[in-house]
């Protein structure tokens, strides 16, 4: 029998939504029932959970339907522990900061849900004392791993678009205002004060998308809006909404890459998946969702005419090539989640870390102050 080495972990935030699903339940809890990470030396990597949250009945309901028995709702002690080597954080975003930083100053390796902070100064302050630390850091980049960015990816690598001229890119969905239907996104989301706002929330995940498949952003054109000013929460009660709903910005990327990506929990969907990606070169075309990649090359463009005045016969969805699997794709946070164990066990290359994390709040900060000042603000780098 393969030998188990144990790896404390403790996970701050599980009785959340992403924190639960995607973390505990999709990939550590997944990574165990396939008997843990293997290693280069042999053995197998075994995640010890201790579960951590501010609510004593949720967290006693979450540690027993899974028969988990090692949780507490006091993060002071869980961190104190030396079986324990690597803390995790999924809480809202109003309490990450304080909570790396402890854990930070506990010896204890990090790795976190993104934005790593409520403002750039506070991102970067982590990423310092990380370093300062000596300990091992990384952050949640789970779009990089979704089939279709892996295929776009894939395609950019390969040269399939010859100069990339632009990538649009549309994100949204509509969320119930909690009325009539339950929202189904949590109520915090749509508060300045917690946190809340599309911006804070989406502009890290594109910047690290844009960042890693394309080019790094050099600049931030923005305009945010408050399209539904009154929702209601998880009590049925009224509340006025003081963050950003929606979010539509152009970012300017090195090598003369244009970017426009509309975010909105206040749009109803016509397109075949949550987010897609259409980038266009001088050699082709490609337009990616969440699983799906479609290409259209320069050899197979057809060449539509505009006329008004009559009724396209097209079928222009039907003029594009599916592109091939070519892998097995497993779940992006559970795959990321194995890198990062082995990152922290046998020094595995891991590249997302708390300045990656950085990079992201400083480009929602900035997107932010575009759409205050109306103008085109310039992403500078960040120093260490």
């Amino acid at each position: 029998m393969t030998a188990r080495v144990p790896i404390g972990i403790v996970m701050n935030g599980v009785t959340g939504r992403m924190g639960y699903r995607q973390h505990l339940v999709r990939s550590l809890l997944a990574i165990r029932e396939q008997g843990g990470v293997p290693l280069r030396g042999g053995g197998r990597l075994w995640p010890e959970l201790v579960l951590v949250g501010r609510n004593e009945a949720k967290l006693r309901d979450v540690a027993a339907q899974h028969g988990l028995t090692d949780w507490t709702t006091d993060l002071g002690a869980a961190l104190a522990r030396p079986d324990v080597s690597i803390y995790f954080d999924a809480q809202v975003t109003s309490e990450r900061e304080k909570a790396i930083g402890l854990a930070i100053e506990a010896g204890k390796h990090i790795y976190t849900e993104k934005p790593t902070a409520t403002t750039l100064s506070g991102a970067v302050d982590l990423a310092r004392a990380a370093d300062a630390a000596g300990v091992r850091h990384g952050v949640v980049q789970d779009k990089l791993f979704l089939p279709g960015l892996r295929k776009l990816d894939r395609l950019v690598r390969g040269g399939f678009f010859g100069r990339i001229l632009s990538v649009r890119g549309e994100f949204g969905y509509w969320v119930f205002e909690g009325d009539w239907q339950e929202a189904q996104r949590p109520s915090w989301n749509y508060r300045a004060a917690d946190g809340g706002g599309i911006v804070v929330d989406m502009f890290p995940h594109w910047h690290y998308v844009l960042e890693q498949i394309f080019a790094p952003v050099r600049a931030v054109t923005a305009h945010i809006a408050t399209h539904i000013p009154r929702r209601w929460d998880e009590d049925g009660q009224p509340y006025d909404a003081t963050a950003d709903d929606a979010a539509y910005g152009i970012f300017e990327l090195d090598g003369g890459i244009v970017a426009q990506i509309n975010s909105s929990w206040a749009v109803r969907v016509n397109r075949d998946e949550l987010v897609e990606f259409q980038v266009d070169g001088t050699e082709g075309s490609a337009v990616a969702g969440l699983r799906r990649c479609r290409v259209q090359h320069r050899s197979t463009t057809p060449k539509p005419v505009w006329n008004p005045d009559l009724p396209s016969t097209d079928d222009f969805r039907s003029q594009w090539q599916e592109v091939p699997d070519n892998d097995v794709y497993d779940n992006g946070f559970k795959a990321q989640w194995e890198m990062f164990l082995r990152h922290v066990a046998e020094d595995a290359p891991y590249t997302w870390d708390l300045w990656a994390g950085a990079r992201g709040v400083q480009l929602a900060e900035l997107g932010l102050q575009s759409a205050r000042e109306g103008r085109r603000v310039e992403v500078t780098e960040l120093g260490s």
